[in-house]
């Protein structure tokens, strides 16, 4: 889009064309209607503001992490440090690290397990989406 702008005597042409969106990778755990927790790939458009009203940090694991669990509350899982693996119902496998964006939504049934691939720690933030909010993540195209 073209605009021309006149201040006083002088006439500027301003060039203003969209930006093309830029995302951050993402993997959603979800619930299957049969209880079951599966997770699919997908991405976080980057300038999309979303609904927080608190978060934490956390760089110790705690006891029912270590086994299969359902998320506590749908949230937002952003990782500063560490490499996991993390595996669903059927056995089937994904990695998250610094760069991938863990959206927890399994908060029912047996939930998911994971472990640490790099080192023994990881460092988190847990941000908590609120009851009925969009939790803005655009799967992938299969």
């Amino acid at each position: 889009m073209n605009a021309t702008t006149t201040v006083g005597n002088q006439t500027a042409a301003s060039h203003h064309e969209e930006e093309a969106p830029t995302y951050l990778k993402a993997v959603r755990l979800i619930n299957l209607p049969n209880g079951d927790c599966a997770f699919e790939y997908g991405k976080l458009e980057t300038k999309v503001h979303m609904p927080a009203t608190s978060f934490f940090a956390q760089t110790k694991v705690d006891a029912y992490e270590k086994v299969a669990h359902p998320a506590p509350r749908m949230q937002y899982v952003v990782t500063l440090k560490g490499k996991l693996q993390f595996k669903v119902t059927n056995g089937d496998t994904f990695i998250i690290e610094p760069g991938t964006i863990l959206i927890a939504e399994d908060v029912k049934g047996k939930g998911h397990t994971w472990d640490l691939l790099d080192g023994d720690k990881w460092d988190r933030l847990y941000i908590p989406i609120p009851a009925g909010a969009d939790d803005h993540f655009i799967a992938d195209k299969k």
